[in-house]
């Protein structure tokens, strides 16, 4: 085999394995993705979400947050629409009426949107607290 022919077949042998790596990363890559919705969104496509782990985005609607046993339930909004939250777990400590959350869960076969994580929504700047120091 002359040395042109050699390094073409090199080259796309290469071209293969590189594209197989490729394949199987965005393959293995996308078990890992977690879906992100606010609350319209997720009511619109509750049938064919099934029970398939997603975000839900939303605020906690005023005087809905009752502790229960094993976490919270407490009721998120979009401004136009709510739904139940059934936490199993500790809230985080920021958890209160009215502040914007992500809950991390799937719905459930009574309606409501079952989490296991709650993730508090903020700015991405950071503002230190005024501290007063005693002189």
């Amino acid at each position: 085999m002359n040395r042109t022919k050699r390094r073409a077949t090199i080259a796309i042998g290469l071209c293969v394995v590189a594209l197989i790596a490729i394949i199987g990363l965005g393959v293995a890559l996308s078990g890992n993705i977690v879906y992100y919705r606010n609350v319209s969104e997720a009511l619109k496509s509750r049938t064919s979400q099934g029970d398939k782990q997603f975000r839900l985005a939303g605020a906690v609607v005023p005087g809905s947050a009752q502790e229960t046993k094993g976490g919270v339930d407490f009721e998120i909004s979009d401004g136009k629409k709510s739904v139940q939250i059934v936490h199993i777990g500790d809230p985080p400590s920021l958890f209160k009426d009215k502040i914007p959350v992500v809950c991390e869960g799937h719905w459930s076969r009574d309606g409501t949107f079952a989490s296991d994580r709650i993730m508090i929504r903020h700015g991405s700047e950071y503002k230190p607290p005024k501290v007063k120091f005693k002189s």
